[in-house]
């Protein structure tokens, strides 16, 4: 019988741990944590778009006279799973923070009635994504094949309720829904970046949005855009300084085609167009077209273009 020495390896990852959390657990802190479960957040976005879209997303065979039944107690189980993990997160937050006599069980509460509350503006803002995307590209023939088949409504279902949970002061339950959609679609999304309506993600692998982006109405990118912060200052200490914006402003009905990258806190102006495979880390002025070729020393050309 083969030997594979498991009791030493036992004690080595025993002892690996150990030296990990003694790192990184805050002084005094005795006992272990406990974190929100990747696989409970996905059962709870997967009856979400149930709840939010039912015929299309929801059970198969869920006929019209049943949807509210069915939406009722599909969010009723939804919600009361979610409570759960909120509350581990919370009592996760205040375990690092070192916070004692916290309210966990009722923040919570209110913050996932909150974001019950607020299901039914994710759903007007989701229909927008889905018009967006059908209005935008000719091979959709319908927006039902828009909503089933389009991994950028994919990516922004999962951004929305994200973006959501993050505002509430989630970011670990905000972070995992992202990812989830992340791993699905290769479209990755931080929750806290900030989109408008009719958002239109066109194929979609490989797009990037960093947390401080600010995006208006009526968006549309291709694929492999980035959104990406140009540096990361630092503190005296060497650690970096996090939540600083960092990350592009694009205006209302700016269109980015595919490979471009913006880089750093810049702004594109309402109804400018960024060429593939650009590189860019300045701002550009609304309604200028930026081809590959254009550069700092063709801003004067932008600007004229822009007129």
């Amino acid at each position: 019988m083969a030997d594979f020495d498991i009791p030493s390896i036992v004690q080595s990852l025993h002892d690996a741990r150990q030296q990990w959390r003694h790192a990184h657990r805050p002084a005094g802190e005795a006992r272990g944590f406990e974190f929100p479960s990747r696989e409970a957040v996905a059962a709870v976005i997967e009856q979400l778009k149930g709840v939010l879209f039912p015929l299309r997303l929801g059970p198969p065979g869920l006929r019209p006279e049943s949807e509210n039944f069915h939406v009722a107690h599909a969010l009723d189980s939804a919600l009361h799973s979610l409570l759960c993990q909120v509350q581990i997160e919370l009592g996760y937050s205040a375990s690092l923070r070192q916070l004692s006599g916290t309210d966990i069980g009722g923040q919570a509460l209110a913050a996932t009635r909150a974001f019950a509350a607020a299901l039914p503006d994710i759903r007007v803002l989701l229909d927008s994504d889905v018009l967006a995307a059908f209005q935008g590209d000719p091979a959709a023939r319908s927006v039902d094949e828009v909503l089933l088949c389009y991994p950028g409504i994919l990516a922004m279902i999962h951004h929305r309720l994200a973006h959501c949970l993050y505002g509430l002061g989630l970011p670990l339950l905000a972070r995992i829904t992202a990812e989830l959609a992340h791993a699905q679609t290769g479209i990755d999304i931080h929750p806290g970046a900030r989109i408008g309506a009719g958002f239109f993600i066109d194929h979609g692998t490989g797009v990037v949005i960093g947390e401080t982006a600010v995006i208006g109405q009526r968006v549309r990118l291709y694929q492999a855009v980035t959104l990406g912060a140009k540096r990361f200052p630092t503190h005296a200490d060497g650690t970096l300084q996090k939540g600083l914006p960092r990350h592009p402003i694009l205006e209302d009905d700016v269109v980015i085609y595919a490979g471009a990258t913006l880089l750093g806190r810049i702004t594109v102006g309402k109804g400018a167009v960024i060429g593939g495979n650009v590189w860019l880390t300045h701002d550009v002025p609304a309604g200028a077209r930026v081809a590959q070729a254009a550069s700092r020393e063709d801003a004067a050309s932008v600007q004229n273009d822009a007129a």
